[in-house]
C-alpha cells in the first residue's frame, strides 16, 4: 500500500498540475459516473494529503476524497507544460519509485489517451490528464464530511503541526498495545506503512514488543522525529531510503534494491549493524521485519 510519502507528492503533483484549472471529469469505467457529474467543469482550488488520505478540493466546495489501497494508482501525461511522475501508487506495479514518461511530448499533444483498463475516474485540463484505478475509497464529499474523516485520523509526520509531537507520544504512551502495531494504527498516526514501520523501528534500536505505555516521553518524541525526517526524505526521493550512503554500491546517488533499507524484506540477511541474521514475524497481518539482536527493550 503506498505510504504517506507518496500521497503526499500526489497532493503536489495536482497541486502544481491543475490547481486553478476547470476540468473534465468523467468515469470511463461507469462505476463513479454520479460522482464525476458532480465535479465535472468545476475548478480545482486545492489539494492535500494527510496520511495515506489524498483531498481535492473543487471550487464549489465539493472534495474527491481517495484512498489508494493496496491496488490503487493514479497515471498522469500531457502536453510539453505538463512535469511529473507518469504513475504513483500501486506498489505491486510500480515499487517504491515512480514510473515517468522520460519521451516527453513532441508538442503536439491531442488530449489524453483512450482508457485503458478500469479506470474509475479521470481528470482532463486543457493541458493534462489524470486516470485513477482500482481505489478502495473513490468519492466525492462536502468540505464538512473531509474534516470528519480528518477528525477520525492521528498526526501526520509530514504535516508536522504544533502538538502533533506531542499528540503523539500521549497516543503511545496510553496504550499497552506493542509499539510496532501502534505504528500501523492511522488513529495514532497518519501515514505509516509496513516499510517505515519497519525501518524508524531498527533506526530507533527499539523491541516491536514494547507495549506503548512502557516507552518513555523522550523515547515517543525521538520516535515521531525520526519518522517525520525519513518520510520528508521519501517525498523528496519519491522512494523510501532509510540508509546513509555508507551502505550504497560505490559512486551510487541512489541505493539500488535492499541497500537501501535496514530492515525492510531483508529476512535472514546480516543485520548492517550486529551482523545477525534479519528476522521477520507476523503482526496486525502484515509481515514485520526487524532484528533481534538490536532490537531488544532499548529506549
Amino acid at each position: 500500500m503506498p505510504e504517506g510519502h507518496s500521497v503526499r507528492r500526489l497532493a503536489h503533483q495536482f497541486g502544481d498540475v491543475f490547481t486553478g484549472e476547470a476540468l473534465s471529469v468523467s468515469s470511463p469505467q461507469g462505476r463513479f459516473a454520479a460522482g464525476a457529474a458532480l465535479l465535472d467543469g468545476h475548478t480545482l482550488t486545492d489539494s492535500r494529503a494527510h496520511g495515506k488520505h489524498l483531498f481535492l478540493h473543487f471550487d464549489h466546495a465539493m472534495v474527491l476524497h481517495v484512498h489508494l489501497g493496496l491496488y490503487g494508482a493514479w497515471d498522469f501525461g500531457g502536453d510539453a507544460t505538463f512535469r511529473g511522475a507518469s504513475s504513483i501508487g500501486a506498489p505491486r506495479k510500480v515499487g517504491e519509485q515512480e514510473l515517468f514518461d522520460d519521451d516527453g511530448d513532441d508538442g503536439d499533444y491531442q488530449g489524453p489517451p483512450e482508457p485503458r483498463g478500469a479506470v474509475r475516474v479521470r481528470l482532463v485540463s486543457a493541458h493534462g490528464w489524470a486516470d485513477l484505478r482500482g481505489a478502495t475509497t473513490c468519492a466525492v464529499i462536502t468540505e464538512a464530511e473531509a474534516l470528519a474523516v480528518l477528525a477520525r485520523l492521528g498526526p501526520d509526520p509530514l504535516r508536522n503541526l504544533p502538538g502533533d509531537r506531542s499528540r503523539f507520544a500521549a497516543g503511545l504512551q496510553a496504550r499497552k498495545t506493542p509499539v510496532a502495531a501502534l505504528l500501523m494504527d492511522q488513529k495514532v498516526i497518519a501515514g505509516v506503512g509496513n516499510v517505515y514501520r519497519a525501518e524508524v523501528l531498527f533506526r530507533q534500536q527499539l523491541d516491536p514488543w514494547l507495549p506503548g505505555n512502557a516507552l518513555s516521553r523522550g523515547a515517543a518524541e525521538l520516535l515521531w522525529d525520526d519518522t517525520a525526517a525519513v518520510m520528508a526524505d521519501g517525498v523528496r526521493d519519491g522512494r523510501i531510503i532509510t540508509t546513509p550512503a555508507v551502505y550504497w554500491d560505490a559512486g551510487a546517488l541512489l541505493p539500488a534494491g535492499e541497500h537501501a533499507h535496514y530492515v525492510y524484506k531483508r529476512e535472514g540477511l546480516p543485520c548492517r549493524v550486529c551482523a545477525g541474521p534479519v528476522a521477520v514475524t507476523g503482526l496486525v497481518g502484515r509481515k514485520l521485519y526487524w532484528c533481534p539482536g538490536c532490537q531488544q527493550d532499548a529506549q
